[in-house]
């Protein structure tokens, strides 16, 4: 019974960590998106500011042409983070799958106990008269 429950509290801690290794992905991907946006406005804004929207042109803004990189480098690591969340979201489904299996196994052997200690106790008490 003890191990029964080390074992569930370890799976129970076990989803606990994959759930907030999935919200941490989530967070840094919404903030490297956030980021990219922001470049992107100023970028625009760089653009009409001098009038210049092609990236070839020879008096092109640099701080456009560094904003562009770094919003593209934003996108690359949050498409990254996207695949490596398919993994972590996969892995705290399974985590939970085996805790609600763990946990239904303990419920059902736990009523089972009981019946058993009830109907020995009946069993008792008809060998007792």
């Amino acid at each position: 019974m003890k191990s029964r429950d080390s074992l569930i509290r370890l799976k129970r801690f076990h989803v606990d960590e994959k759930r907030r290794q999935v919200a941490q992905m989530e967070a840094m991907i919404a903030e490297f998106e956030r980021m990219a946006k922001e470049l992107d406005d100023q970028i625009l804004a760089e653009q009409e500011r001098s009038g210049i929207h092609d990236v070839g042109h020879f008096a092109y803004p640099t701080f456009a042409k560094a904003a562009m990189q770094r919003r593209d480098n934003l996108k690359v690591s949050a498409d990254d983070l996207k695949v490596q969340l398919a993994v972590a979201v996969a892995e705290r489904d399974e985590a939970t799958a085996e805790l609600e299996k763990a946990e239904a196994i303990a419920e059902r052997d736990g009523a089972a106990e009981k019946n058993a200690a009830h109907s020995g106790h009946h069993h008792r008490v008809a060998v007792a008269r």
